[in-house]
């Protein structure tokens, strides 16, 4: 028997439909997977030269359970730099992967019959979290029609609520949250003394926008847990590495839980990381832009098949309306079994998503346009 807080929770969706895709492949059929989130692209060589010249010099030993030092400074001094954060080494925790930073956050600020704020549609795995942890995901509503923009937050506020979770750029639509938006949420959270989970994970895959952290805004230093990592800026996706930016009092109890569960990320792996921020950038600069030419080749073609669908301003997901043609639900499903397309149900984003679908264009051109093509031919 399944514990309760188990149960509370489903499968990835993402995870699924990738099963299913892959269960495809095995019988010699050619899909198309337009599913994960995962760059399609191979991790820079100095960064793998890095994590193997760590292993044959020894760094195969454990390592400080909140990350080895030089790493954290690295990180301390990117955030102080590119974010203005007020970053110390000290309150840096490095993790296998920026989703175990999420769920370590959620088990240390949390508490039973909580409330955590959720902008619909958000990321697959919040809202599992945040129920693991034995509190309630609140769903606020965004519009499409403004890039999935948040509205009526206050609406939502009740003595319950703890937490409100930021994503920007926003997987699975790729809005970038301006300014305003931004100080609208920070108000909210002063007003209500609420902390903030700010998920940064795509800040360097940006298109004509600014990123810009929600802690570095006044007020907002102390109640904002900053999660960043490697995995989507530099295509280490596969490495698990990730970090958390927090008040030393948020800090120290993230420490217990990971000191008492995964114990720290891989030793030579955070060398790689290290190599990563301190290496050079253009690698993340010539990803961005092909992800670009491909975000225009898939907006464009799903526009011309009558698929609504907005420009992603971030990350490389589209978050496409397909209520002319059935709920997400049952394209992806028609999809996938008559053009051998792999895309994710928008429901497994929140209860907005009913009628979307999710594209991740982390692959080539070429497959874009082949992608494009079955879907033409199932849906007209």
């Amino acid at each position: 028997m399944a514990s309760s807080r188990v149960e509370r929770v489903k499968e990835s969706e993402t995870i699924r439909i990738a099963n299913l895709a892959n269960q495809l492949r095995k019988k010699n059929i050619d899909v198309i997977s337009f599913s994960l989130g995962e760059p399609d692209f191979d991790t820079p060589r100095h960064i793998c030269d890095s994590a193997a010249n760590a292993m044959y010099n020894g760094e195969t030993h454990y390592a400080p359970s909140a990350g080895i030092p030089h790493l954290k400074s690295a990180i301390a001094e990117k955030l102080q730099n590119e974010n203005k954060l007020g970053a110390d080494e000290s309150n840096i925790l490095v993790t296998p992967g920026a989703k175990q930073a999420i769920f370590e956050i959620m088990m240390s600020v949390l508490d039973q019959d909580d409330e955590a704020i959720l902008f619909d549609p958000a990321w697959v795995s919040y809202e599992p979290c945040i129920k693991m942890a034995g509190a309630h995901p609140v769903w606020v509503p965004t519009d499409p029609d403004n890039d999935f923009k948040p509205y009526n937050i206050s609406e939502y506020i009740t003595d319950k609520t703890k937490m409100i979770v930021v994503n920007s750029p926003c997987n699975p639509t790729g809005s970038v949250y301006e300014k305003d938006v931004l100080e609208n949420i920070a108000d909210i959270a002063i007003d209500h003394d609420l902390f903030v989970l700010s998920d940064e994970i795509y800040e360097k895959i940006i298109y004509d926008r600014e990123h810009i952290s929600i802690g570095s805004m006044d007020g907002m230093q102390d109640r904002t847990i900053t999660v960043n990592g490697f995995s989507k800026s530099y295509a280490m996706t596969g490495w698990r590495l990730g970090y958390v930016c927090a008040h030393p009092d948020i800090f120290n109890n993230l420490l217990k839980i990971q000191s008492h569960s995964v114990s720290s990320a891989t030793t030579f792996v955070q060398h790689g990381g290290y190599a990563a921020l301190n290496g050079p950038q253009e690698p993340v600069y010539e990803m961005v832009n092909e992800f670009r030419a491909r975000r225009d080749i898939l907006v464009d073609g799903l526009n011309s098949l009558g698929i609504k669908c907005n420009r992603p301003q971030g990350a490389f997901y589209a978050f496409a309306d397909v209520s002319e043609f059935g709920t997400g639900d049952e394209v992806a499903e028609e999809l996938l079994k008559e053009a051998h397309v792999a895309v994710t149900p928008g429901s497994a984003f929140g209860p907005s998503g009913k009628n979307f679908i999710r594209i991740s264009y982390a692959t080539s051109q070429d497959r874009i346009q082949e992608g494009l093509e079955r879907i033409k031919s199932v849906l007209e």
